[in-house]
């Protein structure tokens, strides 16, 4: 037997055993592509596993994440600080080895997988950022940007809806150290796939504008090689090396068949697999001669060393480049960031101006955008509606100009969130994009993943409520803002002007631990007058936005939109001799991250009667309420017709907001 099939079998048996102990997992991966691995990471992946965040590695991505056991094995193998009992300790609570890869948890670990076809578009994000940073950075004899992103998938990422929005995105912008390794082996969970994916393949990435390899015998270490030699070559064109192999190869009865996908093999299977492969050792022993052919530590070492050393001498030749470099990769914003979005922001209350404040957000953008270069911007073709460019946006070109700051994603919802992810784990950038927020859920899940890794991904999310009007129910979000406010790690802030616009977005930006919805409207919104304190309390997420003398009878909370009637109302029912303090509160997430003494100080328990007003679904705001309390808000659908006539019609004027805080108050 080969060294090599020696090597690509070290993979198979520690995913067997350990999904045997762990008596769960899918071994039908890990042990279909350990040869293709085995060649990719020691033939050609740029990489150090003493030092996993080397900017320059390649990146290599599972996306059809089930199969995580192949990874942790190449990471192990490989020198990662990942040991054989962390190994041992697959699945299980705490363990550094969990079912699905996980970002942030296990070193090496490019980005979390599991949501089918999801990797696959980070890996396209990766790739998209590489392209772009290298544009901007690299100069002759100075490649500081130079590597190649590669990605597993299998069918089911393929069938996945997001593998066409994100592939075809990829070949239309020519991204040519993209490389993925399509898994074909005729097996999903159900059976052979051939009667629910009958696709060609080929054809349909050809027809995207991919190199296709065709054909590749996956478990043939010669041709694995020659099709890689081959992708790599293709510079303009992202390549798919489809792999013919088999599920579950080594394990002698259960290979072939889809019940090797998701289940442990066996005692009797992992025996019998044993004999077939050669492999005379116990469970979790690999021989000191495949670890020795394995450890890419040393070759690592050198690659980053000699890196380094371009680097060092980058900085001789371009010391203003080689700065702004460093600080980027980092992932730290300029010193003066915060004083310049103070100063902005000031700007924006002086001003006074009445704007909708997907209005507000485009000028914030163009403000910040001109302090910070790595803020890349893009919409899934609403660019004219969410107003996501400005001024300075320099659109990124296919094959031509991808020194810019602006994506056009097409109308990609999804594909677009999880590229943004891929963009953030790239490194380089903080990346925003756009779309209405009634279609956050066609880019859903990809959000939630953004929370689960706790990426600096901004998402902005216009026409938030029923005053988007004529376009009706089927444009008009309800439940949305509630949903959004459900994933854990997710900071929102619906602001009520342009002054709190301004705010939300500079929160956004400083925000490292986790993604920032901002939910714009359509409508002009009044500018509201404001005193310092209050100035600096917006950031806090919900301040004291107009008081009364003594203890108010009631407290009326409001976000977005019915901030002004809020005011509206409290001056009314004062006119009738009810003190009424008005709270707007932009982001609940960050109200509730402030200490108790603040959040007592806003909302004393003292007062009980309060009223919530919000264009939106209604659950949420019950624990502000209060049981003495009330929520005005929208629990059905919307319907098509004027805006205003809308707002009127749902109950979204004055008059309404104060006859249910009266009701409050005496206790109806």
């Amino acid at each position: 037997m080969s060294t090599r099939k020696k090597m690509a079998n070290a993979i198979r048996v520690l995913s067997m055993d350990a999904i045997e102990k762990a008596k769960s997992g899918h071994p039908g991966t890990p042990l279909g592509m350990a040869d293709i691995a085995e060649v990719l990471w020691n033939d050609f992946m740029r990489h150090n596993p003493a030092n996993p965040g080397w900017f320059n590695r390649d990146r290599f991505i599972l996306s059809n994440g089930h199969g995580s056991m192949l990874l942790y094995s190449l990471l192990h193998l490989s020198g990662y600080d990942l040991t054989i009992e962390d190994i041992k300790q697959f699945r299980r609570l705490h363990s550094k080895t969990p079912g699905h890869p996980e970002h942030g948890l296990t070193p090496g670990v490019e980005t979390t997988t599991g949501p089918l076809g999801q990797g696959l578009a980070n890996a396209v994000g990766m790739a998209l950022a590489e392209k772009m940073l290298a544009a901007r950075f690299n100069r002759d004899g100075f490649n500081l940007v130079d590597h190649f992103t590669y990605v597993f998938a299998g069918d089911g990422c393929l069938m996945e809806g997001i593998s066409h929005e994100c592939c075809s995105l990829a070949g239309t912008l020519g991204l040519g150290k993209l490389i993925l390794f399509y898994d074909d082996n005729g097996i999903s969970i159900d059976g052979p796939v051939d009667a629910w994916f009958s696709d060609d393949t080929p054809k349909r990435f050809e027809a995207y504008g991919w190199h296709v390899v065709r054909d590749v015998d996956g478990h043939n270490p010669d041709a694995i090689k020659r099709a890689i030699i081959e992708a790599r070559a293709q510079t303009l064109k992202p390549s798919i090396i489809c792999c013919r192999t088999v599920i579950g190869c080594g394990a002698p009865n259960a290979c072939g068949k889809a019940s090797c996908h998701g289940a442990p093999l066996g005692q009797d299977e992992i025996a019998a697999a044993r004999e077939r492969l050669a492999w005379p050792y116990e469970p979790f022993v690999i021989p000191e001669d495949i670890y020795a052919g394995w450890d890419a530590r040393e070759k690592g070492a050198r690659m980053e060393q000699q890196w380094n050393e371009m680097l060092a001498a980058y900085r001789k030749s371009y010391p203003e480049l080689a700065l702004e470099f460093e600080r980027r990769i980092a992932g730290k914003l300029p010193e003066s960031f915060s004083g310049q979005a103070v100063e902005f922001i000031k700007d924006i209350e002086a001003a006074g101006r009445d704007m909708a404040t997907r209005k507000a957000s485009q000028e914030a953008i163009g403000r910040y955008a001109s302090y910070l270069p790595e803020l890349v911007g893009g919409s899934a073709d609403l660019t004219s509606s969410n107003l996501t460019n400005w001024s300075g946006t320099r659109p990124v070109r296919p094959a031509s100009d991808f020194d810019g700051n602006y994506v056009h994603y097409g109308v990609r919802e999804f594909a677009m969130a999880a590229m943004m992810n891929g963009m953030a784990l790239h490194g380089g950038f903080i990346p925003y994009g756009g779309t209405f927020l009634v279609f956050s859920d066609y880019a859903r899940n990809a959000m939630r993943m953004s929370a689960l890794m706790k990426l600096r991904v901004i998402y902005v999310l216009t026409h938030d409520s029923i005053g988007t009007g004529e376009d009706g129910p089927t444009h008009q979000p309800v439940e949305h803002i509630a949903s959004l406010r459900l994933i854990s790690g997710m900071s929102l802030w619906r602001p009520a002007d342009a002054v709190e616009t301004a705010v939300a977005w500079q929160a956004a930006i400083e925000n490292e631990n986790g993604p920032t919805c901002l939910i714009l409207s359509r409508q002009t919104l009044p500018h509201i007058e404001r005193q310092p304190e209050q100035m600096e309390n917006i950031a806090r997420g919900a301040y004291v936005l107009r008081d009364c003398q003594g203890r108010p009878e009631a407290i009326i909370i409001a976000t977005g939109s019915e901030v002004g009637l809020a005011l509206a109302a409290a001056l009314e029912l004062d006119r009738m001799g009810h003190p009424i303090r008005v709270v707007s509160m932009p982001s609940v997430d960050r109200f509730e991250a402030q200490d108790s003494e603040y959040r007592k100080a806003v909302l004393p328990s003292d007062v009980a009667r309060r009223v919530v007003v919000e264009a939106g679904h209604t659950g949420c705001w019950h624990r502000y309420a209060g049981s003495r309390g009330r929520v005005i808000g929208i629990d059905s659908f919307g319907k098509s017709g004027p805006g205003n006539e809308l707002f009127k019609h749902f109950g979204f004027e004055v008059q309404p907001i104060v006859d249910t805080v009266l009701k409050v108050i005496q206790g109806i």
